[in-house]
């Protein structure tokens, strides 16, 4: 797919913008000017909230009452016109036609987002690894995001059963049995999520394999691995993961009620990411960190593209910022496939563009 133009009104610090887009697009300026509010309005239209974490009202102009976004698009061999209005809410419609809610674009419109924020999948907590996979894998669609959800409240109710026993380990034969009923239900949940996890990281795999390699020139070989203490292999099928999640939480039956929480499971499993066989959160330079987020986003949008048959848009926030001159050649000249946008605040950045569109954008204004 394709965004051929975008409309904003009352947007964040832009009052009136309107742009056309080349297949790669540039858009530079000084820090606080606009840059990344445009690349976010464009998110948007996928039907995820902002990757800033920000709520619908925020993004409205200051001494404004609502914000409009417009983007002519080409999907599905036509084209198409997706329009968005935030006041109180969030409305949306799609070739003239109003949206039951915003998130039902998402079903047109997918984008792969890269912002500073997300350097937390290696610098952060196993959470945002797992986040990462998660979302990826509600992308492509089929009742993932149900599983997550019923995973979920599972894991509520056999927390909430626990934190009533309030440390008491001479648990009662019929509370017991309540316990047995929620290890079933965890195990039986989380087991398909592990397999699906498993089964994204392996699909991925060549294709991080490949764009790590372009982007660091050959000299650097990224790895993934998921990783539990409940210690279930990639080989295993859903059936012997259950046995092994409900195994491992019955021997963890007491360190659970003394702790008040589950502490089996895929909500406490990671994804290990290495370069050359280290581990990026110790070993790695800011800029190879830099540079394995990028990897693991293009990655996720080539295989959404082979899954789907749709080439999502690739929305790159400073992304040049810690990476050399080569990792950003190829990044500017060596991505295919995709429509790209990267912003950045260094001029001298796009004067080795080879092809697109550049956007000086300052004080919320194309200039």
């Amino acid at each position: 797919m394709k965004i051929n133009s975008i409309k904003l009104e009352n947007y964040r610090n832009i009052r009136q913008m309107t742009a056309d887009f080349d297949n790669i697009n540039i858009i530079w300026g000084e820090n606080a000017q606009g840059k990344t509010n445009l690349l976010e309005g464009i998110y948007l239209f996928t039907g995820e909230k902002s990757f800033r974490g920000a709520r619908d009202s925020e993004v409205i102009m200051l001494g404004q009452d609502y914000a409009k976004l417009e983007i002519d698009f080409s999907a599905g061999n036509r084209q198409q016109n997706a329009q968005l209005t935030i006041n109180n809410r969030t409305t949306a419609t799609l070739n003239g036609i109003k949206k039951k809610s915003a998130s039902s674009l998402g079903e047109e419109i997918k984008a792969v987002i890269f912002s500073p924020t997300h350097l937390s999948m290696i610098k952060g907590g196993p959470e945002e690894r797992r986040d990462f996979v998660d979302r990826a894998l509600c992308q492509l669609g089929g009742n993932y995001n149900t599983l997550l959800r019923d995973y979920a409240k599972a894991v509520k109710q056999r927390n909430s059963l626990i934190k009533k026993l309030d440390g008491e380990i001479n648990v009662p034969a019929p509370v017991r049995e309540y316990i047995n009923i929620w290890n079933e239900n965890v195990a039986r949940l989380g087991a398909k999520i592990v397999y699906q996890r498993q089964r994204y990281l392996e699909a991925i795999a060549p294709y991080i394999t490949d764009i790590y390699s372009g982007i660091s020139g050959g000299s650097e070989e990224i790895g993934l691995r998921y990783f539990s203490k409940a210690e279930y292999t990639a080989d295993m099928t859903i059936p012997e993961i259950e046995k092994i999640i409900l195994e491992r939480m019955e021997q963890r039956l007491v360190a659970d009620i003394v702790n008040h929480t589950t502490t089996v499971g895929p909500h406490r499993d990671d994804i290990t990411v290495t370069i050359n066989g280290n581990d990026v959160r110790t070993y790695a330079s800011q800029g190879q960190q830099r540079s394995c987020v990028l990897a693991l986003k293009l990655a996720e949008a080539s295989l959404l593209n082979e899954r789907t048959g749709s080439n999502p848009i690739v929305l790159l926030d400073d992304v040049m910022s810690e990476l050399d001159e080569k990792r950003q050649d190829y990044i500017l000249n060596h991505i295919r496939d995709w429509q790209i946008f990267v912003t950045c605040c260094d001029k001298e950045t796009i004067l080795r563009l080879k092809q697109g569109k550049t956007f000086h954008i300052s004080n919320g204004e194309i200039i």
